[in-house]
């Protein structure tokens, strides 16, 4: 088996789970933390694992983005996705010519981003995308990571699609689950289910995570929540068919990644309650379910419904919801819309550059 130098950009939950799962497969790991102190207790402890590991694991604690792309032939972004830009921009003066960058999860096509600064560099790099995590993980402590479930398989694609074979080796190496390839960074996007659950779930708790409480969220995925999870999952996956796919539902995502019978989102949701118990829902209003997941996920999925001619009026209606109650900054969050020149786009030229590399498309040649 090959032995491969690893990276991790991220110190929290999935950044620490990616970590000891990774060294427990043999491979030499390094972590950074961008939160200045955050991982820095990994220079003397060990990274300790509970749950689907039980171990304890030496790894490596990097003090730069420098430091961490300097000798790793692979790089894992394991970041907020309001994190993804500016780490990026961190590691692009360091980056080589032949590493490999996986991005987990993408969203706000932020590997497209990553791919085309490189290349304006002059460098050439394999950027992997995943459209959610392949490990769901609670951080316990600065070098404790609790780590739940293992996604049985998972879709990756490629920067540049010529890639996607060495892309599909290396995410099986690392990570050693069924990974399938996906068309390109575009469809695994719109194939990132987080945004769709996790706002209205959000939204119609909102009282209960202001005050702090306790609260089990696939109790509280309520038959009127998963009605209104269903429509907005019903526009994303109209707009993903604009752009040429047919994607799996919110509730057949949950079915395959927890192997549950039922097959209404609401009954999903109970089923899930019952054999799990959680996880807990968010007790504070800075949560990601809102301040990355609006600006990350529903607006950008609508700034893709204006280049596609896709009316999305239910998505439109949970932003102007979420903006309303966190305040209109919100709406202003995203720094890849503007980056990614999506205002002047058109349905083919982002195909076009999602799909760089790939052989020639009757419908892009």
């Amino acid at each position: 088996m090959l032995r491969l130098k690893t990276g991790i950009a991220g110190s929290g939950a999935i950044g620490l789970a990616y970590a000891a799962w990774i060294s427990h497969g043999q491979h030499d790991v390094a972590v950074w933390s961008p939160q200045t102190g955050s991982a820095e207790l990994l220079r003397s402890e060990p990274l300790r694992a509970t749950g689907l590991l039980e171990e304890a694991f030496q790894v490596s604690y990097a003090k730069s983005a420098e430091e961490l792309a300097t000798g790793v032939d692979v790089i894992v972004i394991a970041l907020p996705l309001n994190g993804h830009r500016a780490v990026m921009d961190a590691l692009l003066p360091h980056l080589r010519t032949g590493q490999i960058v996986i991005v987990s999860s993408m969203a706000s096509l932020s590997s497209l981003y990553l791919y085309e600064r490189a290349l304006k560099r002059g460098i050439g790099i394999t950027v992997a995308s995943f459209g959610t995590s392949a490990l769901t993980a609670r951080r316990k402590g600065p070098a404790h990571v609790h780590i739940m479930t293992k996604r049985p398989s998972l879709g990756v694609s490629c920067l540049p699609v010529s890639q996607q074979g060495l892309a599909l080796d290396v995410c099986k190496s690392l990570f050693g689950s069924d990974f399938k390839a996906e068309e390109n960074p575009l469809s695994s996007m719109l194939s990132n289910t987080s945004a769709v659950g996790h706002v209205p779930l959000a939204l119609f708790n909102w009282t209960r995570i202001e005050r702090g409480e306790d609260w089990p969220q696939y109790y509280y995925m309520t038959s009127s929540t998963a009605d209104v999870i269903n429509v907005l999952d019903a526009e994303r996956r109209s707009l993903a068919g604009v752009f040429g796919w047919s994607l799996p539902s919110f509730s057949q995502k949950l079915r395959q990644s927890f192997n549950i019978e039922s097959v209404e989102l609401a009954d999903v949701a109970r089923e899930l309650h019952r054999k799990r118990g959680g996880p807990a829902g968010p007790t504070h209003i800075e949560t990601r379910y809102i301040w990355e997941d609006v600006p990350y996920g529903l607006l950008f999925t609508l700034a893709l419904g204006r280049i596609a001619n896709v009316a999305m009026p239910a998505t439109e209606a949970i932003v102007a919801t979420a903006g309303l109650i966190v305040g209109e900054a919100l709406l202003k969050a995203n720094d890849l819309i503007e980056a990614l020149g999506l205002s002047t786009e058109t349905v083919q030229g982002l195909l076009s550059r999602v799909n760089v590399g790939s052989p020639c498309k009757e419908a892009l040649c």
